[in-house]
């Protein structure tokens, strides 16, 4: 039977963040059993047992943070032990966790007052940096962890409640003066809250993109007319009552990729001394999730109705919310759809995803006078929409291109039906 290792649950994961675990030592599972949620630098996911058997031994507790390949876990047959050799793993990864937390000054000095009694306290690498943060003392903390060990969450929340007192007694007047050498504190400064790997992902990821990608911006309005006309007449066939009903939304992603398929040379990225061309396209569509965002992925995309695309938008959607999402599902794609239009932004602009080539920014269908064919001043409905482009691979010329195909079908929503 095997032992688990810290799986690489993205393309760019080179660490992870054990958040929870759905089962206890000792427990059975079953293979494809979810027992883990693992936060990787993309997304917090569900991580299912890759075998049947008893989880016999846990290495990484709640909020331990450990390398991709780091040895996590043992599952064994019932009755079967863990390898003697695997309990030497854990303290090696904290005395490497302790290298780290050494190179700042605040937990040097925290070091230096540590007692005899809280070097003994079974507490994790990231349980030990936090309290050196916070002033918290380990040895006066209940741990919640496999074996009474002291988590992340535990020293978090005895900080909160040392931190409670401390207020009260300024608000009546009595508290003490600050320590000697302490620094003031700064009138109304908040909580310091640490980036999560998710965040931290998407923080680099982001200086990746603007800084290296040089970026410029073409925008259109679209006539969103025969688009709502389109619902109102799907609406009164019954499409309302259906679940999986066609939104503007998917007429929008169907007719970006029928777009590319038009003026192919847009769905392409830069790759150094070469532009990549690709002959499927796999269409990326972003996707708001708690502390981040995710872009799963529709792969070739041109072979798929709107019906299709419009099924696949939603599971994928519903699947990323929920941490549902294999890491197939969100590694790659040409280029992304972004739509802001439901949380009611008018237009905006969006940072391109490396390596794609181009990134569309969907705002929302507002009324607007509008001056028709026969030179009146009519109500009209029209929705923004900004293309991001990497002026490497795409010109401006090519860009209006794609944009002017992007509108032809959109004003005409027949054409996507085909």
């Amino acid at each position: 039977m095997p032992e688990i290792q810290m799986p690489k649950l993205s393309d760019t994961m080179t660490e992870g963040t054990l958040v929870s675990w759905k089962k206890k030592k000792g427990d059975k599972v079953s293979a494809g059993e979810v027992i883990a949620e693992i936060e990787t630098d993309k997304a917090t996911m569900e991580w299912e047992s890759p075998e049947d058997g008893t989880l016999t031994e846990i290495y990484v507790e709640e909020g331990g943070k450990v390398n991709v390949g780091d040895k996590i876990a043992f599952i064994g047959e019932e009755g079967e032990a863990a390898p003697k050799e695997e309990k030497t793993a854990e303290p090696k990864k904290e005395k490497k966790a302790q290298e780290e937390t050494e190179k700042t000054a605040p937990a040097k000095a925290m070091e230096k007052e540590t007692a005899p009694l809280e070097a003994r306290v079974r507490a994790s690498p990231v349980a030990r940096r936090i309290a050196a943060e916070f002033g918290v003392d380990l040895a006066s903390v209940s741990g919640s962890g496999p074996e009474g060990r002291v988590t992340e969450t535990d020293v978090r929340a005895a900080a909160k409640s040392l931190a409670a007192p401390k207020a009260f007694a300024t608000d009546r007047g009595s508290a003490k003066a600050p320590s000697k050498g302490a620094p003031p504190p700064k009138v109304g400064q908040g909580d310091r809250i640490n980036l999560s790997g998710m965040r931290k992902g998407i923080a680099e990821r982001l200086v990746q993109s603007k800084g290296p990608v040089p970026h410029f911006y073409l925008n259109i309005d679209i006539d969103a007319g025969p688009l709502m006309e389109a619902r109102a007449e799907l609406k009164s066939a019954g499409e309302d009552a259906d679940a999986s009903k066609i939104t503007v939304n998917d007429f929008v992603l169907k007719a970006a990729v029928m777009a590319a398929t038009k003026v192919p040379r847009v769905n392409a990225s830069f790759d150094g001394d070469a532009i990549v061309q690709y002959a499927d396209v796999d269409l990326g569509i972003a996707v708001a999730i708690e502390d981040g965002l995710l872009t799963p992925v529709i792969r070739a995309a041109q072979n798929k109705s709107l019906r299709e695309i419009s099924e696949l938008a939603k599971d994928l959607a519903s699947r990323a919310r929920n941490k549902r999402m294999k890491p197939e599902e969100f590694q790659g794609g040409n280029f992304t759809v972004s739509n802001l239009g439901g949380m009611g932004i008018d237009s905006f602009s969006a940072i391109i995803n490396p390596p794609q080539g181009f990134i569309l920014a969907v705002g929302k269908i507002v009324k607007k006078p509008v001056v028709d064919n026969c030179d009146q001043i009519v109500v009209g409905h029209r929705m923004s929409i900004w293309m991001s482009c990497d002026h490497r691979v795409i010109d401006g010329a090519l860009g209006a291109e794609y944009l002017k195909e992007l509108r032809h079908l959109l004003e005409n929503p027949a054409l996507l039906l085909v």
